[in-house]
């Protein structure tokens, strides 16, 4: 076994798998902010399956519903309602509850239909991880892979639940709404620790409002629109001074 071979792998697969969450999932399908290409879709989609067996139209279903109603009883992931150390290390499954309700994805994810991949591969999520696990172990043996894989769902469900935890608890507020802006934690999450600029501009692909915030995730869009792969649904930043 190598360790620190499978903390890197670890680490790195978190940070592709929060990519393709924050450019797809997020600013792509929850929010329409920007229009991928189809190709690149289907590999964000396929990363994810991969990676940590989401399924895209529940994921963006819960987000809606959490924009919807903010830090109310009806928010799906409040630490306001039901305390920061449930959101923090249990966000995934108030996701799962939220998304398995049968009203959610079927109130939030009009759009978003059920198409073949889904049916094939993409609603499979343990197949999905099973095969992401596999590559692990082939690529680094099964001991290392192993490790590197337990190191990526450990450090995904964390960032995951931070966003969302201390996304709505410590942190700063420009904006007139209950997020917050903490940029150390938009480095590690490719963005989206602006958590509060976001909630004031749902709409925007961009997620750094002011000169000196950083947003990974912005530089990955302008990479990929650089190159035509993705359209922006609109540069000029619509503030909404909502929750």
């Amino acid at each position: 076994m190598h360790p620190l071979i499978a903390v890197v792998a670890g680490l790195v697969v978190t940070q592709i798998a929060i990519l393709a969450t924050t450019v797809y999932l997020h600013r792509g399908l929850a929010h329409r902010a920007l229009t991928l290409n189809p190709a690149v879709a289907v590999a964000c989609r396929t990363i994810l399956w991969l990676t940590t067996g989401m399924r895209p139209r529940e994921w963006a279903a819960v987000h809606r519903r959490h924009h919807a109603s903010t830090d109310t009883p009806e928010d799906p992931h409040s630490p306001a309602q039901v305390g920061f150390w449930r959101v923090q290390l249990a966000n995934a499954a108030l996701y799962r509850r939220v998304a398995r309700d049968g009203v959610t994805v079927r109130k939030y994810a009009r759009d978003i239909p059920q198409d073949a991949l889904d049916r094939v591969l993409f609603d499979h999520a343990f197949l999905g991880l099973g095969i992401g696990i596999a590559i692990l172990c082939l690529v680094f043996g099964w001991e290392t892979g192993l490790l590197a894989a337990a190191v990526h769902a450990v450090s995904y469900l964390m960032l995951s639940g931070a966003i969302n935890a201390l996304g709505h608890t410590a942190g700063r507020r420009p904006h007139a709404n209950s997020a917050t802006n903490m940029q150390w934690l938009a480095l590690l999450t490719a963005g989206e620790g602006l958590h509060n600029n976001h909630h004031a501009a749902p709409t925007s692909a961009r997620f750094s409002l002011q000169r000196w915030e950083l947003d990974p995730g912005w530089w990955a869009v302008r990479a990929l629109t650089g190159l035509r792969l993705a359209r922006v649904r609109h540069h000029d930043v619509k503030l909404r001074e909502v929750a």
